[in-house]
């Protein structure tokens, strides 16, 4: 399975935000989306993502205030991307190394999308059920 079969199950919406704006007003933008993490995107690139766990981590837990701290002070950078024809194995074992929940889906400058590490799973579960199917009629003798 690769990057572009997920995408197109999940779909390619993009929500990001500048890097100037309030971690609170991003917060906000988060909840309003219902996901946990946002692109942060200055001038058409890819500068940064915010997640709750930076929130939790920078702002939380160092008696700081989401309203008078910016984006850009806590956000995540070194950015790591994917093609949509890399492979869930190797988005995986990115995810894994690197101990990220989120990789971008680019071609060239163009964000197409975002995928988590719960779509990878996801994925993974839905292929593993596949071979367990097509092994059980082999084995049975049916088809499907």
């Amino acid at each position: 399975m690769t990057v572009n079969q997920i995408l197109s199950v999940k779909g390619g919406d993009v929500f990001s935000i500048v890097s100037t704006i309030s971690v609170y007003d991003a917060l906000k933008v988060m909840g309003e989306k219902n996901v946990g993490a946002l692109l942060v995107i200055d001038n058409k690139e890819i500068v940064g993502i915010l997640s709750e766990r930076d929130y939790a981590r920078k702002i939380v837990l160092k008696n700081k205030t989401s309203k008078d701290t910016l984006v850009h002070e806590i956000m995540g950078t070194g950015i790591i991307t994917v093609k949509l024809s890399d492979n869930i194995d190797y988005c995986m074992g990115l995810m894994s190394g690197k101990r990220i929940r989120h990789l971008p889906v680019v071609d060239g400058d163009a964000v197409l999308g975002v995928i988590s590490i719960g779509d990878v799973v996801k994925a993974i579960i839905e292929s593993q059920k596949e071979t367990i199917n097509h092994l059980d009629s082999y084995i049975n003798g049916t088809q499907i």
